[in-house]
């Protein structure tokens, strides 16, 4: 046992053995947030969110889980809403502005790295809180991409992951069902399949946001209505 543990606890430092308690502690409200899902299926990439709204007088449509950062990339997160606004906002700066400089939609593992980075930020200086987001980044550039961006700032690549208070038991149901030669249709079925497990209450259209990612389409949400087909 180390003394004055509170002085760990309060700002970004490391303890004696080598924790960043505020990075855990975002860690843990990431872990409380809504399940999202992203999956690469054929020549695509699949994003399921599922928009926990406990309040009675809100409007769903108000409410977004999965945002287009550019023409072929699309990201949804978990954790503080707040937090993830700001980054979604970070993330189309930097994409448009790679767009203007080159013509083209930037990669998407840049992007991935790019937002790692500014995540990176808060955990290394004093007066900062790290983000309590996860954040998954999917595309298309030379082929189909998948990145998650968790709030220690690092980031991974994979064929299909999950991120929330569904996380463990997501991510169980992808390794048995998931195949990476799936046509789209099947990854939002399994997706939507996965979310009703793992919500803790009922799933109507509007509590779900879906999008789709295709070389021939780009990036395409779905209505309410196209997602109570598959409920």
């Amino acid at each position: 046992m180390y003394p004055n543990v509170q002085a760990y606890d309060r700002g970004v430092m490391f303890s004696p053995d080598g924790r960043l308690f505020q990075v855990e502690y975002a860690k843990e409200a990431v872990r409380r947030g809504a399940t999202s899902i992203g999956m690469i299926a054929d020549d695509s990439v699949v994003l399921i969110a599922h928009k926990n709204i406990t309040e009675p007088l809100a409007i769903p449509s108000t409410i977004h889980k999965i945002f287009m950062v550019d023409s072929y990339i699309g990201a949804t997160y978990s954790g503080f809403v707040s937090d993830g606004l700001h980054v979604i906002s970070v993330m189309r700066n930097k994409t448009q502005t790679h767009r203007m400089l080159y013509s083209e939609t930037e990669s998407v593992e840049t992007v991935a790295k790019e937002i790692s980075e500014e995540m990176q930020m808060a955990t290394q200086y004093g007066g900062i809180r790290p983000y309590a987001i996860s954040v998954l980044i999917g595309g298309i550039d030379t082929h189909p991409r998948l990145f998650e961006v968790e709030p220690g700032a690092s980031y991974q690549g994979y064929f299909a992951d999950a991120i929330g208070s569904g996380k463990k038991l997501a991510e169980e149901i992808l390794i048995k069902s998931y195949k990476p030669e799936m046509d789209p249709e099947e990854a939002v079925k399994l997706g939507i399949g996965i979310i009703k497990k793992v919500a803790e209450t009922k799933i109507m259209p509007e509590n779900i946001d879906v999008s789709v990612i295709t070389k021939t389409k780009g990036f395409e949400m779905f209505g309410s209505e196209k997602v109570g087909t598959y409920l």
